[in-house]
């Protein structure tokens, strides 16, 4: 089965628009807020809702790039030598509202993982997480607080994002796997 767009460039900004929103109702507080995107595209959903934050509320909202890739569970398995992207927040975490972006949540361990790298830097007030798509099949109890669209999917589809910061155009698609 080839690819099948679920989303186009029109729906995924929408998607971010009310994401942005969402987060300005949670947390009432901006200047304690600070923006995390989980590397790779995580990271760039969150200078976009950054981005969309900043023209609503007249403000700038900080943004760190969270590499998780040696807090992975599952890091022995993927590679021998696997590529550090390497974190960058230039802020502090500690007594924070964190709000940690991510592109897709599945099994729930990237997060896990993520929640592990931050409270590494300090322990936030509160980690609140977004995600552009919910494809369900948690093997831990992690949710999204704020979740762009749910897509029910089966253990052989893979769901791909693709952002045109890095893959030149923004779709979404659900794809078999062989």
């Amino acid at each position: 089965m080839r690819e099948k767009e679920i989303l186009n460039a029109h729906e995924i900004d929408g998607i971010v628009t009310r994401l942005s929103f969402q987060i300005i109702e949670k947390c009432q507080d901006l200047s304690n807020m600070k923006l995390v995107g989980i590397k790779r595209r995580g990271a760039t959903l969150a200078d976009r809702i950054a981005k969309k934050i900043n023209e609503f509320k007249k403000t700038e909202v900080d943004v760190g790039y969270l590499d998780i890739t040696l807090y992975r569970d599952d890091l022995s398995e993927i590679s021998d030598f696997p590529q550090i992207l390497g974190t960058e927040i230039n802020f502090d975490v500690k007594n924070k509202n964190i709000i940690l972006v991510d592109d897709v949540i599945y099994t729930g361990r990237t997060v896990r993982a993520a929640m592990d790298a931050i409270t590494d830097l300090g322990r936030p007030k509160k980690i609140i997480f977004t995600a552009l798509i919910d494809r369900g099949h948690r093997e831990l109890p992690i949710q999204p607080d704020f979740t762009g669209k749910y897509v029910p999917t089966s253990l052989d589809e893979k769901i791909n994002v693709y952002l045109k910061e890095l893959d030149l155009k923004d779709s979404v698609s659900i794809e078999k796997m062989k």
